[in-house]
């Protein structure tokens, strides 16, 4: 058994390699003793933690109940409901922006609906949260929709036994035992949220958040540029998701000790 591991491990090594090598070469290029802002640089770090929070807020209220629903559902409503997560999941950012302008840009219906109050939601704060609250939502509901299908079928049919109506099992049995799965979910949807690029380029280019920013240190000072804010980026969504795997880790292991 330990042959066939050590084996897995050696042909395992160009993947590992593959995944590691950019992070290694990051602390490698990057100048330590002239780290320092870029102009812009504040507000790009400040537009993305605000209104990706709220982005944050409205993806779990929005997608609790669908992932809550489709781990409970059967038949051809939870089909179609499962496509209509699927698609903007497998769609390619860019795209999804033009779709999201076409739909609800100035010549769209809703557009021209706001329009008559003198309103967008084309470069501004809340197309910004829109296209992040779109751009994340599927990755929320997936995973969420996977913490709530490893709720144990027997606690909540006894529950329904004693006479718990649905939204009690749904807020104290449910939603605690797959706490540690939603608290990945929320972390993954926030990574995705901030590091969203395709969809608020084209949808929600003003104002700019880290990502666009760094795209244009890019283009204007080229690559020595974008060092500092890329690690703010990274410090700002890497640590939360990394905390909930390591402790998803430990309940995992704490239950097969039990067992």
């Amino acid at each position: 058994m330990r042959k066939r591991q050590s084996t897995a491990l050696w042909l395992s090594l160009p993947a590992l390699l593959l995944l590691a090598v950019p992070f290694v070469t990051l602390i490698g290029v990057t100048h330590w003793q002239h780290l320092r802002l870029a102009w812009g640089d504040s507000h790009a770090i400040a537009t993305s933690l605000a209104l990706g929070g709220v982005a944050l807020l409205l993806i779990f209220l929005s997608g609790l109940p669908v992932a809550w629903w489709l781990s409970q559902a059967r038949g051809k409503a939870r089909l179609i409901v499962e496509l209509l997560v699927l698609i903007p999941l497998l769609t390619p950012p860019l795209a999804m922006g033009i779709l999201l302008v076409s739909a609800y840009g100035p010549y769209s219906v809703p557009g021209e609906l706001l329009g008559r109050f003198g309103m967008t939601l084309v470069n501004n704060p809340a197309a910004f949260v829109l296209a992040q609250w779109y751009g994340a939502l599927p990755y929320f509901v997936t995973a969420a929709r996977s913490a709530f299908a490893g709720v144990p079928k027997e606690i909540l049919e006894a529950a329904r036994t004693l006479g718990a109506p649905p939204w009690q099992r749904f807020w104290r049995l449910s939603v605690p035992l797959a706490a540690p799965g939603l608290a990945s979910a929320t972390a993954l949807a926030w990574v995705r949220a901030m590091g969203e690029f395709g969809i608020v380029m084209i949808f929600a280019y003003f104002p700019q958040g880290m990502p666009v920013q760094l795209y244009n240190n890019l283009q204007n000072d080229g690559v020595d540029a974008v060092y500092v804010l890329l690690w703010l980026l990274l410090l700002f969504t890497l640590p939360v998701p990394l905390l909930c795997f390591v402790t998803s880790r430990r309940l995992q292991q704490g239950k097969v000790a039990l067992v």
